[in-house]
């Protein structure tokens, strides 16, 4: 082995050490703000591509690999709305309003908008599940 050879090994070496520190951080899928006045809405739940997600800033905790098979298609399935900042008004009665920011861009709805695409609906139960299974909240 020469010299140099032997360095870029050395570097190389050092490269995948500093990975496994946590030297690069894993991009983030999405980022939820829930609120609503009743008692736990507020949540702020980040999840990011290796399925670490952390709720209302604490520690990273890490999903199933089923959920985050489900997190990824929710994210995917939002890239159109949220290109286009799809915002649905809440109608009277409203319990819960969400706001999730991703690559693509932004969306906002509540939890009574007309005209909701599935993927809302599925983002809020992702939302409930992830919240009192993972993070041990209330809702």
């Amino acid at each position: 082995m020469s010299a140099a050879s032997g360095a870029g090994l050395l570097a190389l070496v050092a490269v995948a050490l500093c990975v496994g520190c946590g030297g690069i951080k894993a991009p983030d899928l999405f980022v939820v703000e829930r609120s609503g006045d009743v008692p736990g809405a507020r949540l702020t739940m980040l999840v990011n591509e290796e399925g670490g997600v952390k709720c209302n800033g604490g520690a990273m905790l890490k999903l199933s690999d089923p959920a985050l098979v489900q997190a990824r298609a929710i994210q995917e399935e939002l890239s159109g709305p949220a290109s286009k900042h799809t915002s649905l008004p809440a109608l009277a009665g409203s319990v819960l309003s969400y706001s999730l920011r991703d690559e693509s861009g932004t969306v906002r709805f509540a939890d009574n908008s007309a005209g909701q695409p599935k993927v809302f609906r599925n983002l809020a139960l992702f939302m409930l599940q992830t919240a009192q299974q993972l993070c041990h909240l209330p809702m």
